[in-house]
């Protein structure tokens, strides 16, 4: 029978690992001298774009990164340290994390992974200057109607002006 502190500690990295693998991004940040109001706000927030804020031992996480394949990570697990799990959309928690860091000096995002790819603290501020999901889907559909507009605006005045020469024979022929 295995300790209870063994246990926990598997428990936690097998928990990690499982978050990771459904997780669209991870990003890691250092949160030592904040206050517990702060993280708790943290949370909250991170909960309106669908993400969660894990806090768990080093030796645990990095032995769960080492595990999946992460190394490049474990250089940036030092100190008190937090695991951002987003499943949907990586571009908000970004934009959370950097506006929330900007609020909160004590606050610093270390690194991160998308998809397989590993993040520097430059890709992910880099990655919150980008629009969101939805605003992307509506430039990719005014990109679409745009030439569809041009077209219908060109066809309607080739109409006008057939009509508006129409209607100065008519006023020719009638009297004048």
């Amino acid at each position: 029978m295995k300790k209870l502190g063994l246990l926990v500690k598997e428990i936690a990295g097998n928990r990690i690992k499982s978050e990771i693998e459904k997780s669209s991004s991870v990003f890691l940040i250092k949160y030592s001298g904040l206050s517990s109001p702060d993280i708790c706000s943290l949370r909250q927030s991170l909960r309106s774009v669908n993400a969660r804020l894990f806090v768990v031992r080093n030796n645990v996480a990095k032995r769960a990164l080492k595990d999946m394949g992460h190394q490049d990570l474990l250089n940036s697990i030092d100190g008190p340290c937090g695991l951002i799990f987003a499943e949907v959309e990586p571009v908000g928690v970004s934009k959370l994390l950097c506006d929330f860091s900007k609020e909160h000096e004590h606050l610093i995002i270390e690194a991160g992974l998308l998809k397989d790819k590993n993040l520097s603290k430059k890709d992910i501020e880099t990655l919150a200057k980008l629009p969101s999901k939805e605003v992307l889907r509506a430039q990719v559909v005014m990109g679409l109607k745009a030439p569809i507009n041009g077209i219908v605006m060109c066809l309607s005045g080739t109409l006008k002006k057939f009509v508006y020469c129409l209607d100065q024979i008519k006023n020719k022929k009638n009297g004048g």
